[in-house]
């Protein structure tokens, strides 16, 4: 499999539908239904205040990562998800670190003070790459998922003087 292309999918753009699409089919196989954005994505989307990445190759996407910035202070990572969690020779390749550091750069180009996230603490994968690039955990809110499933907080401050 060809190495994959990081692309920034704009509001307008010719591949806006296809893309929307195979994201939307990624979000169903990846995410439990209550979990999902599927039925919204395209709408999320479309707000002023949100941005999407993804990792394309041979003409598929293998990998996403949307993200906003509710406010002018701080910023969120929504969903990070790929084809990793689908097909075992997409692993280990990557993307998701790839995806994680274009979205923060996005972030702290729009000069906010904060980018923060929830993860499963069972994904300790997840969680580990999130530590990697410099999140710590803020807390455990329980319930955040489910009834049964937690999720942890996380954050990355800014230094000012970046």
């Amino acid at each position: 499999m060809e190495k994959g292309v990081l692309l920034e999918l704009t509001r307008g753009s010719a591949n806006w539908t296809r893309v929307v699409e195979e994201i939307v089919k990624l979000e169903k196989k990846t995410f439990p239904k209550h979990e999902s954005l599927a039925q919204t994505f395209d709408g999320e989307l479309r707000k002023r205040n949100a941005g999407l990445l993804y990792v394309a190759a041979d003409g598929d996407t293998l990998g996403y990562v949307m993200y906003s910035w509710p406010s002018s202070l701080s910023a969120s990572i929504t969903k990070l998800a790929g084809t990793r969690h689908i097909e075992e020779s997409c692993r280990r390749q990557g993307h998701g670190e790839a995806l994680l550091r274009a979205a923060i750069d996005k972030c702290r180009s729009r000069k906010v003070q904060r980018v923060s996230l929830h993860v499963d603490p069972t994904r300790i994968a997840a969680v580990n790459l999130y530590k990697k690039h410099g999140f710590q955990v803020d807390c455990l809110v329980k319930s955040y998922y489910s009834a049964d499933r937690d999720a942890y907080r996380m954050y990355l401050d800014f230094d000012d003087s970046v």
